[in-house]
């Protein structure tokens, strides 16, 4: 069950340990939600057609040149075992680049799509001689060969959802400060075309059964977004929030106005 995406939040703001002219504001309520992704565990998939391909139907839209850059030189470490599109993506020119790029609806450059999903997305049931792979991302499946953070093999869209960072400018007399939010990869953070998905994963029920809440599942993310200053900065809010509804849960529910404001996909999941 998905739930509305219009409820309020708890969030806090802070100074940047790192750079003291910005600030960090920081959904507490998505943070401290259970949300686990459950890719292959339950997933619907953004289109009903394709629930295998989980949110890969479209491809990832780069976030810069160094970003396209970085996943070209990750995509050159695949092999032909691991990867169901490996020779989709070579040319037939001596050392010619990958082909695994090409030019979305909105004329931004993004990963290529195959047979209608992203060219790294290992499709389920698939096999041939040689191919040793399973079904999901290849570059995800990459990162646990390797024994690294999928951080360092995807590119940045994939490995920063479901958070969401983004920008604000404050005016404050004559000055105008940098505020860097970080919260939820909402489904109208996608604009229009996230209207049109069939299923999202951040406001279901079926994905907030995760063992502990984001802050803690999402650390080397977080820390990567915010520095690590930033980050620990953030946990201690994070565990104080925790643990201050761990103590009033009992007294909250005699409450009309709870003193917190829980994810309701997490409500709900633990209904």
């Amino acid at each position: 069950m998905e739930v509305s995406p219009n409820f309020a939040r708890d969030w806090v703001e802070f100074a940047d340990p790192a750079n003291p002219l910005e600030i960090f504001k920081c959904d507490l309520t998505w943070l401290t939600s259970y949300f686990t992704c459950i890719y292959g565990a339950g997933c619907c998939g953004i289109d009903a057609d394709k629930p295998d391909a989980g949110c890969c139907s479209d491809g990832a839209y780069y976030s810069d040149e160094e970003d396209e850059s970085r996943t070209l030189k990750v995509a050159e470490r695949l092999t032909p075992d691991m990867w169901q599109y490996y020779d989709e993506a070579h040319t037939k020119m001596k050392g010619g680049k990958l082909n695994i790029s090409e030019v979305g609806y909105d004329k931004d450059r993004k990963t290529r799509k195959v047979n209608d999903s992203c060219i790294f997305l290992n499709r389920a049931g698939f096999e041939a001689p040689g191919f040793t792979g399973t079904f999901g991302c290849v570059l995800h499946h990459l990162a646990l060969k390797e024994d690294i953070h999928f951080v360092e093999t995807k590119p940045d869209v994939c490995w920063q959802l479901p958070i969401r960072r983004s920008f604000e400018q404050r005016e404050v007399g004559d000055q105008t400060v940098s505020i860097i939010v970080i919260g939820e990869y909402e489904r109208k953070a996608w604009g229009d075309g996230g209207e049109d998905f069939d299923w999202y994963c951040t406001g279901n029920t079926e994905a907030h059964v995760g063992a502990e809440p984001v802050y803690l599942s999402n650390k080397v993310e977080l820390q990567t977004l915010m520095g690590a200053a930033g980050y620990a900065e953030l946990v201690k809010y994070c565990d104080a929030r925790v643990e201050a509804i761990r103590l009033t849960q009992a007294e909250t529910a005699k409450r009309s106005l709870p003193l917190f404001v829980i994810h309701p996909a997490t409500v709900a999941a633990r209904k």
